[in-house]
């Protein structure tokens, strides 16, 4: 066991190298410096508002990977917020429906057999 789990961190530590100098060669590859604007500039002439700002392309593809994957993760949050509450009302039902078979366990009415009575004990595992 010891050895399969040796073998996949290696496994990541060499697919963590193969990435960052796959990074590293697209950030060399990607220096020059591009203007990113806020608007076109012939709107921005109009409106009075042109900011610009000049970063190396890298950066902006990074930005842009970062950014989408903060858009995706944002998105199947929202998305599973309907999954989640359901998964909190049945287990507010599940711990309702457990608290009540432990009180009609330990209600008079219990089974007449005294091996039966062992077995049903309340809180005994199974």
């Amino acid at each position: 066991m010891r050895a399969i789990t040796d073998m996949f961190r290696a496994l990541r530590t060499a697919f963590l190298a193969v990435l960052a100098l796959v990074l590293i060669a697209l950030a060399l590859a990607n220096r020059e410096t591009v203007t990113l604007r806020i608007l076109p500039p012939e709107a921005g002439d109009f409106l009075g508002f042109s900011w610009s700002v000049h970063l190396p392309l890298f950066l902006v593809i990074f930005a842009g990977i970062v950014l989408g994957l903060l858009i995706g993760f944002v998105w199947e949050w929202m998305r599973e917020y309907r999954i989640r509450t359901t998964a909190t009302r049945q287990a507010r039902e599940v711990t309702r429906l457990k608290r009540e078979v432990s009180r009609l366990a330990t209600q008079k009415h219990g089974p007449k057999d005294e091996v039966l009575a062992l077995l049903e004990e309340p809180g005994r595992k199974r």
